[in-house]
């Protein structure tokens, strides 16, 4: 399990690279957004840093949390896939951004007092 996970955070990852620069990989910040739930942005400017950083804020304080009890019980510590849509009447397209999946808990360690 990646830090991310284990932090269960939403990452906005901005890449602003220099064009020369061997080491840039935009693709390392996709996923890293993709797989926290979060969003990418990769300006070609600076002067587009600022929009950007006010779209997220937009974003973080218009977040919704919502609860999901899985049918399946099984604490064996898989990562399992889930969806999430949603629909307003007259709302036309609403915009859902989530996380792939979650990885279920695992079963607890026997007690070292269990032998006894």
């Amino acid at each position: 399990m990646t830090m991310t996970h284990r932090a269960d955070a939403i990452i906005y990852t901005i890449g602003l690279f220099d064009e020369e620069d061997d080491d840039r990989n935009p693709r390392v910040l996709t996923q890293l957004a993709k797989d926290t739930g979060g969003d990418v942005f990769l300006p070609e400017s600076l002067k587009e840093a600022v929009p950007i950083c006010e779209r997220i804020a937009r974003d973080i304080r218009n977040q919704y949390t919502i609860a999901y009890v899985p049918a399946n019980k099984k604490r064996d510590g898989t990562y399992r896939v889930m969806q999430v849509t949603a629909s307003a009447p007259g709302h036309g397209h609403l915009l859902v951004r989530t996380r792939g999946g979650y990885r279920a808990p695992s079963a607890p360690p026997p007690s070292p007092t269990a032998n006894y």
